[in-house]
């Protein structure tokens, strides 16, 4: 079992609002990336932290995790989006109080099912009791304010992966006077488990020297999951003709390469 500390938390205020004593929590792992055996029940330890300045009353959410045809992330009901895990999870304790400074453990115990294949996600929330602020509606009802964070699970069953991405509409900017070269491309996640793919790209001149590197960040793809990338050098070409050499690396050792030539003409030319 492993954790993804790098990427990036996922916070929500589910109100925002000025308080009298702040609330302030915050939960570890932000993302949660492990392999399972089917069948198999794990444990995943989480931590709630509190340093505001009085205690708060804290209860469990799980929902699941999926997309829209616009990428943006969808936690529906637990069991309704496709490769659900909401439902295989149990928080143990799923409400507590967490005293001001101090930290709160608890254990997300998950149980898959022996037929589990490839990937399956979750999203993991911890929400406080609403709170009532000093400020009012205007037609003076009371304002409460409450706190909701959350944890990304994403699980793969062990040795069940079956890795494969499609690379398409590959468009070349070569660089200019007034901006560095750029690489878009769509990559379409056909995989049966999420991949974290990073496009690694190489200049190779007219003589196939290599003159540039450059990389992009990870992206996370859920499956069927399809969106766009891109890769930017940002160094100077004389006039010529080039070849752009495209690495996707994913699923660990899986490799997607591509090539485009492209040309540098004289009046576009940095030298």
């Amino acid at each position: 079992m492993k954790t993804c500390g790098k990427l990036a938390a996922l916070a929500f205020l589910a109100l925002i609002a000025s308080i009298g004593s702040a609330q302030s929590i915050g939960l570890a792992p932000a993302q949660v990336v492990a392999d399972f055996k089917p069948g198999v029940p794990f444990e995943q330890e989480l931590s709630v932290a509190n340093s505001g300045s009085e205690a708060v009353e804290l209860h469990v959410q799980i929902t699941d995790l999926w997309y829209n045809d616009k990428n943006e992330k969808v936690f529906g009901a637990p069991g309704t989006s496709p490769r659900s895990a909401a439902n295989w999870i149990q928080f143990v304790p799923d409400k507590f109080v967490v005293a001001a400074g101090r930290s709160q453990k608890m254990k997300a115990i998950i149980t898959p099912p022996s037929d589990a294949r490839g990937g399956y996600y979750a999203v993991l929330f911890v929400e406080s009791k609403p709170v009532a602020t000093n400020k009012q509606t205007q037609d003076g009802k009371r304002v409460f304010t409450n706190m909701r964070i959350g944890c990304l699970v994403l699980l793969t069953a062990k040795n069940t992966e079956a890795y494969n991405v499609g690379v398409d509409d590959l468009k070349l900017v070569p660089p200019s006077a007034s901006q560095g070269l750029k690489l878009t491309f769509s990559l379409d996640n056909e995989s049966n488990t999420h991949v974290f793919p990073q496009a690694r790209l190489a200049l190779l001149s007219s003589d196939r020297k290599l003159i540039g590197k450059a990389e992009s960040e990870m992206k996370r793809f859920l499956p069927g999951q399809k969106d766009a990338m891109n890769v930017e050098w940002n160094g100077e070409l004389s006039a010529g003709d080039y070849t752009a050499v495209l690495s996707l690396v994913y699923g660990g050792t899986h490799v997607e390469t591509r090539q485009i030539a492209f040309t540098v003409p004289s009046r576009t030319a940095s030298k």
